[in-house]
């Protein structure tokens, strides 16, 4: 049989289509391993972020290996596994700049990339004191600040190397604001496919198959996930 899965296409490292034209990231990599688990072919189907749950509810994917942030809203239009993995969202500055909370922020000027987790984390945190600037994507976010048209970028754990590699040593990350975490999405009421994900992600956990990819694309050791989050199941009842 063949397993369709619903992955980002352009979001790296988490899902992409490399120099190969082969689907890549973290998500592919742990998509691959859950095909292999139940024994049978992997076909990717790259979706746009809007796209995602459409795709699944209605049958065009079988599952959603596609960086799915785990929100009360989307809980009520699928089935999320147990986290798998985690994004924070910081606030990243020059390292000459003294920020150590929120307050220090009031006036400056932050870059984020429009409609995303940053931007509602950040304009969340200090919306009301500092001016916020809306940027296309990551990368437009991450030049408005080397360019200096921002003093600072709310951004995800990768800021600091992408940063680093367009200045090296002179930004760091100053205070964090908020973690998510993503799940694999199913169909609501499909319990197999839940209880399969799940008994999963529990071995790759715990046999180091999921600390390997986690620093294999993110540079970072697994996090530590929380056993339940309000208001969001991990399983059908």
């Amino acid at each position: 049989g063949t397993l369709v899965v619903g992955i980002q296409g352009d979001n790296a490292p988490w899902g992409f289509v490399n120099t190969s034209g082969v689907q890549d990231g973290f998500d592919a990599d742990v998509a691959n391993l859950f095909a292999k688990e139940l024994g049978v072919k992997v076909q990717f189907q790259p979706l746009a972020v809007a796209n995602r749950i459409p795709a699944l509810t209605t049958g065009k994917v079988d599952i959603l290996f596609a960086t799915m942030a785990m929100t009360e809203e989307r809980a009520k239009a699928i089935q999320y596994s147990k986290p798998y993995a985690a994004n924070t969202i910081s606030l990243y500055a020059a390292k000459s700049d003294t920020v150590t909370k929120p307050d220090d922020l009031a006036g400056w000027e932050i870059g984020v990339p429009k409609s995303s987790s940053q931007d509602k984390a950040v304009t969340n945190a200090v919306g009301s004191t500092a001016t916020i600037r809306r940027f296309d994507d990551d990368a437009a976010t991450i030049q408005a600040l080397v360019s200096g048209q921002v003093k600072a970028v709310g951004g995800n754990q990768f800021y600091g190397q992408r940063l680093d590699a367009a200045s090296a040593g002179t930004y760091e990350r100053k205070i964090d604001f908020l973690t998510t975490y993503n799940g694999v999405g199913t169909r609501l009421g499909e319990k197999d496919w839940n209880e399969a994900v799940n008994a999963f992600i529990d071995k790759i956990k715990a046999n180091g198959e999921l600390a390997a990819i986690t620093k294999k694309w993110m540079a970072i050791d697994l996090p530590q996930f929380p056993e339940s989050i309000p208001n969001i199941p991990f399983a059908v009842k």
